[in-house]
């Protein structure tokens, strides 16, 4: 249930719907798996199995969006398309020139795609119509923007816009490295990277292990800046912190895990009762976090 990443959004204040509008909207565009000819398919499932596209919990929704992709390695197409090209060589008498290739190529792919294996991936996401954040569960941009893209099509307009913050990432990251002190309510874990701002993009790790002051120093003085740190929030979250405001690794800590007795509840209980602390938890990271970060950024309308 819990999160892994954080790919976090600013949805508009006022953009309240109601579980029966976004069940509506996301039905339009719900998962069917992909035909024989399909390379892709995408759409929208349950977040909880037998449940709803959208499941409600007190202004809380929780999605999840599906992505089919068959699994058919280049190295096999290529392998069958050489052994057609040489066959119909041997039948015309020259080579198959670059457009019969081509052509050649698009016929073995059809051919071969009703016999590929299926993989699927699904991405959770969260819409907090409290608090006004969009949360995907994503590690990357291009995975968030699928997630965004698909959620466009059937909410238009979408009420969102990027998270920025008074102070970037990188810069508050460094700042905190070189007083070795978070702010309020955070602390520094190990995991740290320090990467250079110039083209070669030089970078340092440090792996389950704190740099040395002196160190981080002499790397800052190069011309570096922190695009990593691993903190943890009030002794609950533990997260690694991107210098694009992606949160990584999110690990609810032992504090969650002893106050939260699901032994007599039944599996939607259980589901609903780690939503209702998921998301509670959640939102206080992000809150904290954009505060220690300066605020949010009022950008101009």
């Amino acid at each position: 249930m819990w999160f892994k990443n954080l790919s976090v959004y600013r949805l508009a204040a006022d953009w309240k719907p109601t579980q029966e509008e976004l069940e509506d909207k996301l039905a339009k565009a719900a998962f069917v798996p992909g035909n024989k000819s399909d390379m892709n398919s995408m759409g929208w499932v349950p977040a909880r199995e037998d449940g709803m596209l959208a499941h409600a919990l007190s202004g809380q929704y929780l999605l999840s969006l599906r992505i089919e992709k068959k699994l058919l390695p280049a190295t096999v197409i290529n392998q069958f398309t050489r052994a057609r090209a040489q066959e119909i060589e041997e039948q015309q008498g020259y080579k198959p020139g670059r457009k019969q290739m081509r052509e050649i190529k698009e016929e073995v792919t059809d051919t071969l795609l009703p016999k590929a294996f299926s993989i699927f991936r699904d991405t959770k996401v969260w819409i907090d119509t409290q608090n006004h954040w969009l949360v995907i569960d994503a590690a990357s941009a291009t995975k968030a923007d699928e997630v965004i893209g698909a959620l466009a099509k059937v909410i238009d307009p979408l009420p969102l816009k990027s998270l920025y913050t008074e102070q970037s990432p990188a810069a508050a990251m460094t700042e905190w490295l070189l007083a070795d002190e978070a702010p309020a309510m955070f602390s520094i874990d190990q995991d740290t990277e320090l990467q250079s701002s110039a083209e070669n993009k030089a970078t340092i790790r440090y792996v389950r292990q704190s740099p040395e002051k002196e160190d981080v120093q002499k790397h800052i003085q190069s011309g570096k800046q922190c695009t990593k740190l691993a903190l943890t929030w009030s002794d609950r979250i533990s997260f690694v912190l991107s210098d694009n405001l992606i949160i990584k690794r999110i690990a609810p800590l032992d504090i969650l895990k002893e106050n939260q007795d699901m032994s007599a509840m039944d599996e939607e209980e259980r589901f609903d009762a780690d939503m209702t602390l998921m998301t509670a938890e959640l939102a206080g990271l992000l809150g904290a976090l954009v505060e220690a970060l300066g605020g949010e950024k009022q950008t101009a309308k």
